[in-house]
């Protein structure tokens, strides 16, 4: 059973059974409006008992009636825009969108939470070529609660933006609505305001909660009642960041599941940020909880970022290849290039997806949800927050300036190339570090991190030389013993020596910008 994607973007309007919708033939670009009549939803929202996709600003729905029937399921995109993901009408929760939901609902059941039944009258606003700009749509809506619980009723207006059409139809629409005196409705879906006017005291509402990890309700009690740290303390700062990262975790899985761009990359920087947090701060959370934290956090990197480097490699080979002269292109180099990316990365991609459906990763998320609601606080979560983060990052900035004295004396090769590699790492835990501390030093943390990610930049980018390197290697080898010619790869191997010494010639400079003396100074004061 497949689900197919909609991007759904769509404002929403307060409106009352006496309503009525001025004259949109008016608004820019909009030619003529044709009335598609009345359509009769029918769509059970379901949710965990804490409510958690709700928390999370996700809606899973099982709607009948009207052109799209079947089991949908919103994820936010930004303000105004979502997307939509369709599964074909069944019984159960199709196991395509489930596993989107995952991150969330963990080991807990989704139930029916709210009914809604709408009287749906759809107009479709036309450009003078008759294409269809946007569909514009008076819902009559009645909500109740479920199981059994108070219902409420409203009227809503939607304008929803055609495909590919030009969202500037919407500013359109909005004025003219405005003008008739027409307002933007302060519920950010239909199902938020059915579970805001539907709660009952004591229970949860749909109160457009911000996004947080999806503990149990047990968790987020001990949250509640746990003697937390001030925000204004080395604790609550530290703690802030942490939750940032987790709550980027979760959200970020089910695009990982879609494979959406940058989706991975973005993810596993999460997991590295959260790691390296635990590590530099440890004057303020106790690594011998945190360590075992961390550990699993390098496992799910480590899980992902073999279809995170895979990708990246394989962009560097494919504008290498791109790049020389047609004549030096001896034999199937784009081919034979194609299919070791082919399944090299489809084999990235199953082992990444597998990670997500382990019982390793839900145990990790869980841990996490603990971890936040009972921190293990050491001595110096209670002080002021500048000075212990100020040497928490000069101490990872001491530990980076050893690690590229080390590389720095050794002579290019392949002693080097692995001394550089560890610097890397130390940059980046340097920068994550100073980036966690942003909003405690202001701008000179900010500074120290730019001239810190020129150094991560840089090695970074000799490191991704070492790795083309050996898979150029790889793929003459291939090459050869098929009784094809090697010299392109050759070709492209030296390329990416010459590409490695270059990094490493210009290394000692951009360390000097990274190193100056005023930069540690700022971060002290």
């Amino acid at each position: 059973m497949t689900a197919e994607t909609k991007r759904e973007i769509e404002r929403k309007y307060e409106a009352t059974e006496r309503t009525g919708l001025p004259d949109l033939t008016r608004a820019r670009g909009v030619s003529s409006v044709l009335d598609q009549g009345v359509a009769e939803l029918d769509a059970v929202y379901y949710d965990t008992a804490d409510l958690r996709l709700a928390a999370g600003s996700l809606t899973l729905r099982r709607r009948t009636g009207g052109a799209d029937e079947g089991w949908h399921l919103k994820i936010p995109v930004s303000s105004g825009i979502r997307d939509e993901i369709r599964a074909p009408l069944a019984d159960t929760l199709p196991e395509s969108l489930a596993a989107l939901l995952r991150s969330r609902v963990r080991d807990e059941d989704v139930v029916p939470v709210v009914r809604l039944r709408s009287a749906r009258k759809v107009q479709h606003l036309l450009d003078d070529s008759g294409c269809l700009l946007a569909e514009v749509s008076v819902d009559t809506v009645r909500a109740e609660r479920l199981p059994k619980g108070p219902d409420a009723s409203w009227t809503e207006i939607e304008v929803e933006l055609a495909d590919d059409a030009d969202p500037s139809v919407l500013d359109a629409v909005e004025k003219r609505l405005k003008k008739a005196g027409i307002r933007p409705s302060s519920a950010p879906s239909k199902l938020a305001r059915a579970l805001e006017e539907t709660s009952e005291q004591g229970e949860p509402a749909a109160s457009a909660t911000p996004a947080a990890p999806a503990g149990h309700a047990a968790r987020a009690a001990r949250a509640a009642d746990a003697d937390l740290p001030d925000e204004d303390t080395a604790g609550g700062r530290v703690l802030t960041y942490a939750r940032e990262q987790i709550e980027a975790i979760i959200a970020l899985d089910p695009a990982v599941r879609r494979d959406l761009p940058d989706a991975v990359h973005q993810m596993r920087v999460a997991c590295r940020r959260l790691r390296s947090a635990f590590k530099t701060y440890r004057k303020v959370l106790d690594r011998t909880v945190t360590d075992p934290v961390g550990d699993e956090l390098k496992w799910l990197a480590g899980e992902l970022g073999l279809a995170r480097d895979q990708e990246v490699l394989a962009e560097r080979l494919r504008t290498r290849v791109d790049a020389i002269p047609d004549t030096l292109v001896l034999g199937p180099v784009h081919a034979r290039l194609q299919v070791w990316d082919t399944a090299t990365s489809a084999d990235a991609r199953r082992k990444a997806l597998a990670a997500l459906d382990s019982d390793r990763y839900l145990a990790l998320l869980g841990t996490l949800d603990a971890l936040l609601a009972d921190p293990p606080l050491r001595k110096a979560a209670a002080d002021d927050p500048g000075p212990v983060l100020s040497r928490a990052v000069l101490k990872d900035y001491d530990r980076l300036a050893r690690r590229v004295d080390h590389a720095l004396a050794h002579a290019p090769g392949h002693d080097r190339d692995l001394a550089m590699h560890e610097a890397r790492k130390a940059a980046k835990r340097t920068r994550y570090a100073a980036d966690a501390a942003r909003p405690t030093l202001g701008r000179p943390a900010k500074r120290f991190a730019k001239r810190i990610k020129a150094v991560q930049s840089l090695l970074g980018d000799h490191q991704d030389s070492v790795v083309a390197r050996e898979a150029l290697r790889g793929l003459a080898i291939q090459a050869h013993a098929a009784g094809e010619s090697a010299f392109t790869w050759g070709l492209l191997h030296g390329q990416e020596e010459s590409a490695g010494a270059v990094r490493e010639r210009e290394f000692p400079e951009v360390w000097a910008r990274a190193s100056a003396p005023e930069l540690r100074a700022a971060l002290t004061h």
